[in-house]
């Protein structure tokens, strides 16, 4: 199987404009998001999908490849979309499309090979990755996305909430005694797993699922995966060790730069 990255990268963000442009290290993050994805061994060609003719020129200026897409786009899966579809139109051909975020500057090589992977199964149409929680702190945190999955590794659910409910463990009474920092979410061989938002999509998993309207759960948890789980799409996970750091406010910004200094 052929398999190509796509980075959405826009230019504006509520909490942090500009920030795909925001210098780590001498290099602005986009150019880590796409020096990282180019080093994986499973993907023929990285390109940014941008809507910012800002972010195409320093795309271009450090030797990478980007397209301009529609400023319109309310996802980054439909700017996903858009730009398969200019790269299809111009000769590229791929069984495999990879969507790595463009604020995840510290993405290693081997999740988007991990990612590609997962797609060998026939059955199914987009692969993701999950890791397991070790900190308490975030099972009630909704910026932290939980990912349930069967034996065979299909996804059943994401949600932003506490799931799967551990009901002695999480119960009021058990938090009022214990405390938060008393949940160890390996006791008893019981895990809770959040989702690393990298996905692998079919071609014709992509195109389908963008032709799809947004779904009920969807809207409610306002997660996108779930457009697909509610239309009969298969999402496959595998577990990786590697924790990412996704860059929302200048905050996080710092946090990745203290992470790349100390693994120096």
């Amino acid at each position: 199987m052929s398999a190509i990255v796509i980075i959405p990268s826009r230019y504006q963000s509520s909490r942090f404009p500009g920030k795909p442009l925001a210098p780590i290290r001498n290099k602005p993050m986009i150019q880590h998001v796409y020096e990282r994805a180019k080093s994986a061994v499973s993907v023929t060609e990285v390109i940014v999908a941008t809507d910012s003719r800002l972010i195409f020129e320093a795309v271009n200026g450090f030797g990478g490849k980007a397209v301009m897409t529609s400023v319109a786009h309310q996802s980054g899966t439909d700017r996903l979309a858009e730009a398969a579809g200019i790269l299809f139109a111009e000769g590229c051909k791929a069984d495999i499309i990879v969507n790595v975020q463009g604020d995840e500057p510290m993405i290693y090589p081997d999740m988007v090979d991990s990612v590609v992977g997962i797609l060998e199964d026939q059955k199914a149409d987009i692969g993701t990755l999950v890791r397991k929680m070790e900190n308490p702190e975030e099972i009630f945190d909704p910026n932290v996305v939980k990912a349930v999955f069967n034996d065979k590794g299909y996804a059943l659910y994401f949600s932003r909430a506490a799931v799967p409910y551990h009901r002695e463990m999480f119960s009021p009474e058990a938090l009022k005694l214990k405390g938060l920092e008393s949940i160890h979410t390996g006791d008893a061989g019981f895990f809770m797993f959040k989702h690393i938002g990298i996905y692998a999509y079919r071609t014709d998993a992509l195109k389908k699922f963008t032709e799809l309207p947004p779904s009920r759960l969807e809207q409610t948890e306002k997660l996108e995966q779930l457009r697909a789980l509610e239309n009969g799409m298969s999402i496959k996970v595998r577990e990786t060790t590697h924790e990412t750091i996704g860059v929302d406010t200048p905050g996080d910004l710092e946090r990745v730069e203290k992470c790349l200094n100390t693994s120096l």
